[in-house]
């Protein structure tokens, strides 16, 4: 071959290589030119449903598109985290999602129809909570040590509602720590568990913060604990339940994904306006008054923390005597 030859044959090669490479550059130089939708594992109302509506709102104002939150609910999550992980990964299907379908649902369940590492492209971290331990008013208990004492002197005869992994397990660690016996009562989600409870079918429920905490400020549950080892700054005045069972502390998450395959360079935008969003006054205001801590990361960051955070659940559900269903 003449280097004439080599000349041509190899500008030919980088011109088709270029236009091969125009339809993916303008895709993701478009993104997004419609509507996105964010799948919550969890019902309306719940701690994720909010946090996931806020995220909206903000992705909504800065990428000029509508974003649509859709709830599906159901099997600890499984069932909105299998629809998340099942969706194109074209950056118009991201997942709000917790700690109960990304961490605990393999060790909750014998069998889930999705890998929460390998189905998953993280984005970043939106928020950590405490769980809040709430009783009907009407049960004759004002402190943990009471509730403890109330317990054994009726064992087998209280109950505990649970709507995720968030609220099933601490219920699960203070059985065990407390050594007491209630019934588990399960629920789809956490609203609907925690209206039992104010309604008096259940006793107690361990409850995200943004749910239980107004419900509490009504008057129509007690508050008796958090999982944290600080008190709450929206509930000061209800103390942390290590204070009586040493060595208690659980702190549920909240953080966007989307499927594996989304483009690189979608997954560093939505990354951007997700720390934008936590990182702004209105937003830690808005969580601060839900009782949430405001966490933000890099994609990377979430992506280490969701392998920690797998390993934690599954010896924590194990040392709580949890069975997988």
């Amino acid at each position: 071959m003449t280097r004439r030859q080599f000349l041509l044959t190899a500008a030919s090669t980088a011109a088709i290589s270029g236009l091969t490479a125009l339809p993916a550059f303008a895709q993701d130089a478009t993104w997004p030119s419609r509507p996105l939708r964010i799948i919550v594992p969890f019902g309306p109302g719940s701690g994720n449903d909010i946090v996931a509506r806020l995220v909206a709102d903000h992705l909504s104002r800065a990428l000029g598109q509508p974003v649509v939150v859709d709830n599906r609910a159901g099997a600890n999550g499984t069932i909105g985290a299998l629809a998340a992980a099942r969706s194109a990964p074209d950056g118009y299907t991201l997942f709000v999602t917790t700690n109960t379908t990304q961490a605990a649902a393999p060790g909750l369940m014998k069998k889930i129809s999705y890998d929460p590492i390998k189905d998953f492209a993280p984005v970043g971290r939106i928020a950590n909570t405490p769980a809040l331990l709430v009783v009907n008013p009407a049960l004759p208990v004002k402190t943990l040590p009471e509730l403890i004492a109330l317990a054994k002197a009726r064992p087998g005869k209280l109950s505990y509602a649970s709507g995720s992994a968030g609220t099933l397990l601490p219920g699960a660690m203070l059985t065990s720590m407390a050594e007491i016996d209630m019934l588990h009562v399960p629920y789809k989600s956490i609203p609907l568990g925690l209206n039992d409870v104010v309604a008096g079918q259940v006793d107690m429920m361990f409850t995200d913060m943004a749910t239980g905490t107004p419900q509490v400020k009504a008057g129509k549950l007690r508050a008796l604990g958090v999982s944290s080892v600080g008190a709450s700054p929206v509930l000061p005045e209800v103390p942390p339940i290590a204070q009586t069972l040493k060595g208690f502390e659980l702190l549920a998450w909240y953080a966007m994904f989307v499927p594996t395959g989304t483009p690189g360079p979608v997954v560093e935008r939505l990354n951007r306006e997700i720390n934008a969003a936590v990182g702004s006054p209105a937003m830690q205001e808005r969580l601060a008054t839900l009782g949430l801590q405001p966490v933000t990361s890099t994609p990377q960051e979430l992506a280490d923390f969701s392998r920690s955070e797998l390993t934690k659940w599954t010896r924590l559900i194990k040392q709580a005597g949890i069975q997988p269903e």
